[in-house]
């Protein structure tokens, strides 16, 4: 038998879809928590297992430590790179090579803003005109191509014959870097619109600027940025080659002349922190796509 309460339950359900959907959403978001600490927990562990191995392997002294440094060394090269110590001379050295990491690391972050910030204003522009002038793409879609699989190694010596060793050069070769992303992405998305929904919009009397800020421009931008997110870390991969000429200060300078010298702990910290560096710009990205286009998926 079906007592009362358990009817009063049925019809409150039935007359409050509001109430259930609140329902499914808290649901949804427990679920949604759930598999993040599960990703979370997982990440950890694989984390501690790796750690764990390359302390034992350093541990048996299986490898020499010029090659392979342990965990502790490279923490204290780490630490020894952001503070001041004494040496036997009576002089203080702060950092390394001059600088604290954080500072090569701002440095490096700096020149990554302005090359790739040049290619994030210009790329879509380029991008949205070719996508939409099918003369014009057709005219610079071979010179895109053939810069988009040129290695930045491959013309570094060229930016630094014509700009020199500073910084002109750095921001040259990370604006080439990213540039070519950018523009094939924002192609992508502007050839991906739906004809129908510009011809629907074209129907009701919108103008050709109509069309393009509330129909193309909307559709385009997850694609934009998308391409931008690339070519971040495609530039951010190619600091290091940036810096290998008068890179100082910069993290991808630091551990270059660090290789050289033989600071295996060091070059190793370096590496780590370019890699979370790296982590840290990709998940801003995503969370400002996100913002962006909170629509991307959904409809």
């Amino acid at each position: 038998m079906t007592g009362p309460n358990q009817d009063e339950t049925t019809v409150v359900a039935e007359t409050d879809p509001l109430g259930q959907s609140l329902r499914v959403a808290a649901d949804h978001r427990r679920s949604r928590r759930t598999q993040r600490l599960r990703k979370l927990g997982l990440s950890s562990a694989v984390l501690v297992v790796a750690l764990a191995v390359w302390w034992l392997v350093t541990r048996l002294e299986l490898v020499p430590a010029l090659y392979l440094p342990s965990p502790g060394a490279v923490w204290d090269a780490f630490v020894q790179s952001n503070t001041c110590r004494d040496l036997d001379s009576g002089r203080t050295v702060c950092g390394e090579q001059n600088y604290y990491m954080w500072e090569h690391l701002i440095a490096s972050m700096q020149r990554i803003v302005v090359g790739v910030g040049v290619a994030v204003v210009l790329g879509p522009l380029v991008g949205f005109l070719m996508g939409s002038i099918e003369w014009l793409n057709t005219a610079l879609e071979p010179y895109l191509n053939f810069l988009r699989s040129l290695p930045p190694l491959g013309y570094i010596g060229l930016l630094i014959v014509w700009f020199g060793i500073g910084n002109t050069s750095k921001y040259w070769l990370l604006f080439l870097a990213a540039f070519p992303p950018i523009v094939i992405a924002t192609i992508n998305g502007v050839r991906g619109v739906r004809e129908d929904s510009i011809h629907a919009a074209r129907s009701m009397g919108a103008s050709r600027w109509q069309v393009g800020r509330h129909i193309v421009l909307p559709a385009t931008l997850p694609e934009v940025i998308g391409g931008i997110r690339i070519a971040v870390g495609f530039a951010w991969t190619t600091v290091v080659a940036a810096e290998l000429n008068a890179g100082l200060p910069g993290i991808g300078g630091l551990a270059y002349v660090s290789g050289q010298q033989l600071q295996t702990a060091l070059t190793i910290a370096c590496i780590i922190v370019i890699g979370l560096a790296a982590v840290a710009l990709d998940a801003l990205l995503k969370h400002l796509g996100t913002l962006l286009v909170p629509w991307y998926g959904r409809a």
